[in-house]
């Protein structure tokens, strides 16, 4: 008999599916997420950072994202063997942030930025935010 895997906490809330062909527009204080793939292993977006736009110094529970820079240039803020440190990220580049990774990105210049993570959508821990929303959750 196959033991049963328990879903991560966050796993659960984020199940929903996008009909085929649709998407989902989610709107930030720094530009907009649109979410263009939806399923129970996997969520596929496209960060639209308007330059000069921060996200929030935050790092995640369990969901695991990889990053692609789609146009545009970031500063990407992130922690590597215990210390922050900036990398200058531009079209065509990337980066795997692991669950527990303190990361944040700043626009440069208007970028798009291609995100496929694990489904946890709500898994943020916020540690510093220049919209007002450190310890929420809120988008």
């Amino acid at each position: 008999m196959k033991k049963k895997r328990k879903a991560t906490p966050a796993f659960k809330e984020s199940l929903g599916h996008l009909r085929r062909g649709s998407t989902q527009v989610v709107k930030k204080p720094w530009g907009s997420e649109l979410i263009w793939a939806r399923a129970p292993k996997y969520v596929g977006k496209i960060l639209r950072i308007k330059k000069g736009g921060r996200l929030s110094l935050q790092y995640h529970r369990w969901k695991d994202e990889t990053i692609h820079m789609l146009s545009g240039t970031m500063d990407f803020e992130v922690s590597e063997r215990g210390r922050m440190i900036t990398r200058r990220l531009r079209k065509g580049e990337g980066y795997r942030i692991r669950p527990g990774t303190k990361h944040r990105m700043t626009a440069v210049s208007d970028c798009e930025v291609l995100e496929v993570s694990t489904p946890q959508l709500m898994d943020v821990v916020r540690l510093e935010d220049a919209y007002g929303r450190t310890g929420t959750r809120a988008p």
